[in-house]
């Protein structure tokens, strides 16, 4: 009877362990263009006075290897930016490009361009920037996470 139970908690534990292996490895996981997919905001929002902060990017579509969504981001301290940002994706690397507004408390309202070439990890976009506001010439390098 001993030796019975003993078969049947090691059975009963091989069991567990490989129906926990099983469902790890249906679990879903982005990759590709899909890991874009999603809200991505900024890791840090200390400027310097030649770039921009604040970034957001809402990332809703996807055809193919490209992405593209809204976005939004204050530059040279109070140029509030708003507008639309499209990036293809090769192995992790996404070449962006962003259109937008941009207005300074409702007085100035302006065409500004941004791009670049960003690096994607896991869980973050590190986003190297340079662009042409009304105010002059911006750059700089930004880390966004997944929201």
């Amino acid at each position: 009877m001993r030796h019975a139970l003993i078969a049947f908690c090691l059975a009963a534990a091989a069991s567990a362990c490989s129906g926990y292996e099983q469902k790890s490895t249906l679990e879903p996981s982005a990759t590709g263009v899909s890991a874009l997919l999603g809200s991505w905001s900024s890791a840090s929002l200390v400027p310097s006075a030649d770039s921009c902060s604040d970034f957001k990017w809402n990332v809703t579509q996807q055809t193919g290897n490209s992405a593209s969504g809204t976005f939004s981001a204050t530059c040279k301290g109070d140029l509030k930016v708003s507008g639309t940002a499209s990036g293809t994706l090769s192995g992790s690397t996404v070449t962006w490009t962003a259109q937008a507004t941009a207005s300074v408390a409702n007085v100035l309202s302006c065409p500004i361009s941004l791009n670049g070439t960003a690096e994607l990890g896991s869980d973050s976009i590190r986003v190297p920037y340079a662009g042409d506001t009304c105010l002059g010439k911006v750059s700089g390098v930004e880390i966004l996470k997944k929201n």
